[in-house]
């Protein structure tokens, strides 16, 4: 056999192929980010993690609500607290 000549190129180009397709298999099968031509991170997606993000978005939210109503209180017990005493009493009076 002959190392030299175009056939000799063309059996490593194709070994090299070979092996990057089967790594890139391996990769993928145990979870692996696999790169893409930009050396990029490709991530493999999970619908586990997505119901994660999912749910986290949604107690996120009410959160953020119940936070907003907690300020609303807060407001209305710093104005009680910083009203002139002598007014406080009469609109309590009055209410009686």
């Amino acid at each position: 056999m002959s190392f030299s000549g175009p056939f000799f190129v063309l059996a490593i180009i194709a070994m090299s192929m070979g092996a990057w397709v089967i790594t890139t298999a391996i990769r993928a099968r145990h979870g692996y980010p696999l790169e893409d031509e930009w050396g990029g991170k490709t991530h493999k997606g999970s619908p586990e993690l997505a119901r994660q993000n999912e749910l986290l978005a949604q107690e996120n939210d009410l959160l953020r609500g119940k936070i907003g109503r907690l300020e609303e209180r807060l407001s209305v017990l710093e104005r009680i607290a910083t009203d002139a005493p002598a007014r406080l009493t009469a609109e309590i009076e009055r209410l009686k």
